[in-house]
């Protein structure tokens, strides 16, 4: 994403530089921390019997009226815009490609996330999602052909240390548990979502990133709600907790909706750098709310690990 700034805006004497940047720093704060709860939510939901496949389809019910509605009053603006135009205001071409990207980074991902989180620790499940953009690095090399230094190497190798570090001190908690199963899961959802990301900017370029997010959050929950009756009844849906409903819906929105405002609006006013610097404190305050909310085992493995893997991932967030 790049940014035009104004002359007016560089002006030191200008009163609404720091203002906009406090108000961005404030943003990415609680955008990183919105984020940080949905794998305590997600461990919480499933302490209430929701499985994941119940848990995603529950999310993604409440949040795609909202998508639903952004996407059609984009597109009627769009629309009165391009009505001199004897082209269409999308392409179905790109409006198909926007709904099967939904498959990989909405669908896919999260449900390969949510399967983890049945066999692993929240910290370790949110240290290895953490590491997606080494293999979108990763994924640009073998795939569209951009160089690979040193540093890209390093954050490669420095993120699965991390993830390594803190996979070996969790199978010494839980040694019965299907530890490594779970984080094949989570490592296919960063597959999964780094995929998304490399395929779905070009698409974002010719429609705007709101009309592509809304867009593949639609084509998503397609594939969950077909995914979820093809694995339970109907009327499983309206069977669960009370409870269950209600962390599904801070899932759908104060863990995913709000937050992607907030961190999107932060990019514009602070930047992608700093942006991503701050949220880079995302797994630690997983960490730390899994331990004192989840009561979940910890060790300085465990931080180390956490460490180790920020750094990795630092390196291939800042040009």
């Amino acid at each position: 994403m790049t940014t035009e700034t104004t002359a007016a805006d560089l002006t030191p004497t200008s009163d609404w530089v720091p203002v906009r940047f406090s108000w961005g720093v404030m943003l990415a704060i609680v955008g990183t921390f919105l984020f940080a709860l949905k794998s305590i939510f997600i461990k919480l939901a499933f302490a209430a019997g929701a499985d994941a496949t119940l848990l995603l389809a529950i999310r993604m019910v409440l949040a795609v009226p909202f998508y639903v509605v952004v996407f059609a009053t984009l597109l009627r603006r769009r629309s009165s815009a391009d009505a001199e135009s004897a082209s269409p205001a999308l392409p179905v071409s790109i409006v198909i490609r926007s709904l099967l990207l939904g498959f990989l980074g909405y669908y896919l991902a999260s449900y390969l996330d949510l399967s983890g989180l049945e066999f692993i620790s929240a910290q370790l499940e949110r240290l290895t999602l953490f590491t997606y953009p080494a293999m979108v690095a990763a994924l640009a090399w073998m795939f569209l052909g951009e160089q690979v230094n040193g540093k890209i190497l390093a954050a490669i190798g420095l993120s699965y240390l991390g993830v390594w570090l803190m996979y070996g001190q969790e199978r010494s908690f839980t040694p019965h548990a299907n530890t490594g199963w779970g984080v094949c899961l989570v490592f296919g959802a960063a597959l999964s979502y780094s995929l998304y990301v490399l395929f779905a900017k070009p698409v974002m370029q010719k429609i705007g990133s709101r009309e592509f997010t809304s867009l593949a959050m639609i084509g998503s929950t397609f594939f969950v709600v077909i995914h979820f009756l093809c694995t339970h009844s109907f009327s499983d849906f309206f069977d669960a907790q009370p409870i269950v409903y209600v962390y599904g819906l801070v899932l759908a929105f104060v863990c995913t909706v709000i937050p992607s405002f907030m961190i999107n609006e932060a990019i514009l006013q602070i930047g992608a750098t700093r942006t991503t610097v701050i949220g880079s404190v995302g797994p630690v305050l997983t960490m730390l709310l899994a331990v004192m909310v989840l009561e979940e085992p910890s060790s300085w493995q465990h931080f180390a690990g956490m460490a180790i893997a920020i750094v990795g991932v630092s390196l291939v967030a800042k040009k």
